[in-house]
């Protein structure tokens, strides 16, 4: 099993070298890149150069890119949002043309997925309209077609929302599309506030192709370190390798008082899944 960290620790800052370094020292493997133009500009192919240079120099794989889901994030506020489950075919396809466009760092740095959040979560109070299922739909076809030239498979998120809960994605990916190799990312954080988490991992057990890894206590979307909420953690590993899940498992962290302190709690919750593996 490999870990990675999601840039998300650092969301409302710019990204940097020294971010990469900081998440290299604490001996994770691979990161997630969330692309909001405010982190990193990924319109910018002089931004995308660069990442590639550090990631070399440094000896981090780039697992997944986060498609866009806002403007910007700066001082904790966030800029419009994307819905690209949108019936207003104008911001559909605004929110389709930012996840194309993030998927150009990987024209020139080899990713593993687009991970992609199919509408907004029910916590914004979507209106009606703003998480259409076949908007959504035609979004995920259009993405993969931006996506599989590259080698980059797809994976809806589930996220707090009709439309992107455990059942709702595996009905979409088998019965409403066609798209090959596409799968699931199981936000763990999420499907713990959604329901029964063992029960979304045997759900989207054969369409699970990469996860977002986080803990909360059960009502607010928290993003804490594995074991600072309340997820059983021993159980969720239990129930991974049951389902022959061996993918990266990537934090997605925040919820503590520095970026640094999130780093060692997730390395030791890290170490933590790794002993309780391997007794398995």
């Amino acid at each position: 099993m490999q870990f990675g960290i999601s840039t998300h620790l650092y969301h409302s800052e710019r990204l940097s070298f020294d971010h990469l370094v900081e998440i290299a020292a604490h001996s994770f493997d691979a990161i997630e890149l969330f692309a909001t133009r405010s982190h990193f500009d990924y319109h910018d192919p002089r931004a995308v150069a660069t990442l590639d240079g550090w990631l070399k120099d440094i000896g981090l794989r780039l697992h997944s890119i986060h498609a866009p889901i806002a403007e910007s994030l700066v001082n904790g506020r966030w800029g419009g949002a994307f819905s690209n489950a949108s019936a207003d075919r104008t911001a559909r396809e605004r929110a389709v043309a930012e996840a194309v466009a993030a998927l150009e760092v990987a024209h020139r740095i080899p990713t593993g997925f687009i991970v992609v959040h199919l509408g907004v979560p029910a916590s914004q109070q979507p209106q009606a309209g703003d998480n259409s299922r076949d908007a959504a739909r035609h979004s995920l076809e259009q993405i993969y077609e931006a996506a599989s030239p590259l080698g980059v498979g797809v994976a809806a998120e589930v996220i707090p929302n009709d439309l992107s809960a455990p059942t709702s994605l595996v009905h979409m990916l088998e019965e409403e599309v066609e798209l090959p190799g596409a799968g699931i990312c199981l936000d763990l954080g999420h499907a713990q506030m959604m329901g029964d988490l063992l029960d979304a991992i045997e759900t989207v057990a054969e369409h699970l192709v990469t996860t977002h890894v986080h803990d909360n206590r059960g009502r607010t979307d928290e993003h804490l370190p594995p074991f600072a909420g309340t997820i059983d953690w021993a159980a969720v590993m239990m129930e991974l390798q049951k389902v022959g899940y061996d993918g990266t498992l990537m934090l997605e962290l925040a919820g503590t008082s520095t970026p640094r302190q999130a780093l060692e709690m997730g390395r030791q919750a890290c170490d933590r899944f790794s002993e309780l593996l391997a007794i398995r």
